[in-house]
């Protein structure tokens, strides 16, 4: 019998809402969170933490930052720890999204440091790899995926401490998604390759999700698919019934 492992949905708000919106959509996924067939997270922005995790509060619902710096503290205007996060309720960081390494320069080393914090700090870092369009017309999806993995995921990493995120960069935020045997294709090779750096049992136990477009119309078959372990959503997760519909069809746990 191969691990069961729980699926978890990621929402990732990005730049988006307004604080009574924020709060407006935490109470509805908390409303429609129970009997769920896997993990709930809200990645809201960090100005709304803390009202996001009242909203939440007793719901079950798991509190995430959508970044943190790689350093404790310091002389880092603008910028937010992974304990300042912790601080504020969060279990979870995004670390290394697509955005944050085209629009602020981040490279694989930066983005290892930033998981180093968030393990230090008692986080779940949920790290995001994936290729450009161009990179996949070239046929360097797989390579491309493999060299972020391999220079991202830090020594701290433990299948308790860490979730991965495949999101290839065309597909986020507009409405193309690849197929889902190119989804399988990548999440079955990521699997591989952390199961050489980080052991078999990592390979085996460590969630993997998919990320891009995902809706409620593609999430059944995405979910499906043996490798993927669950969503990181953007667009969608900003309504909830959007949202709620994607961990619904997750499905029951998979034994994979």
């Amino acid at each position: 019998m191969g691990t069961i492992r729980r699926p978890l949905v990621a929402g990732n708000w990005k730049m988006n809402g307004g604080l009574e919106g924020a709060a407006a959509l935490a109470r509805d996924i908390a409303a429609g969170s129970s009997d769920l067939p896997c993990d709930l997270l809200v990645c809201p922005p960090a100005v709304y933490l803390n009202v996001v995790a009242g909203a939440l509060a007793d719901a079950g619902v798991a509190l995430g930052g959508q970044d943190c710096h790689g350093d404790e503290g310091g002389a880092h205007t603008g910028d937010i720890s992974a304990g300042m996060l912790a601080d504020c309720g969060c279990g979870f960081v995004i670390v290394g999204h697509s955005e944050r390494r085209a629009d602020h320069g981040e490279d694989d080393a930066k983005v290892r440091l930033k998981a180093t914090a968030a393990h230090r700090a008692g986080l779940t870092a949920l790290i995001c790899v994936g290729e450009t369009g161009a990179e996949r017309d070239a046929g360097r999806a797989q390579e491309v995926v493999a060299s972020q993995l391999g220079g991202s995921l830090p020594d701290t990493t433990g299948s308790a401490n860490t979730v991965i995120a495949y999101e290839p960069v065309w597909a986020i935020g507009t409405g193309r998604t690849p197929t889902p045997q190119e989804v399988q294709a990548i999440h079955h090779r990521m699997r591989a390759l952390v199961s050489q750096s980080h052991g078999a049992a990592f390979g085996d136990q460590v969630r993997l999700l998919y990320g891009g477009s995902v809706n409620p119309g593609n999430a059944t078959a995405l979910m499906a698919l043996a490798d993927v372990d669950g969503a990181l959503v953007g667009g969608a997760s900003l309504k909830a019934s959007d949202f709620l519909a994607i961990a619904n069809n997750t499905g029951h746990f998979k034994n994979k």
